[in-house]
């Protein structure tokens, strides 16, 4: 499964999802949109952090733990 979260700077959400990732043990990339626009163009996202799922908008914003776990499991 490969998890990627698109952040943009002074993010201070993204690094809430970082650490609920990293308490779950599951493995991500962090993706700057900034320096990565053509993740702008690709994904519809208004809010940072996104996450993608084997490359499939799956959040965008926080969501919560409770959630994160549902829908990585599913997977």
């Amino acid at each position: 499964m490969k998890i990627e979260i698109l952040t943009a700077p002074a993010c201070s959400n993204c690094s809430i999802v970082e650490k609920m990732l990293d308490e779950m043990g599951v493995q991500y990339q962090i993706i700057d949109v900034s320096e990565n626009s053509d993740y702008l163009q690709k994904y519809p996202i208004f809010t940072a952090p996104a996450i993608l799922v084997d490359d499939k908008l799956e959040f965008t914003g926080v969501p919560s733990k409770k959630e994160l776990v549902k829908r990585l499991s599913q997977r």
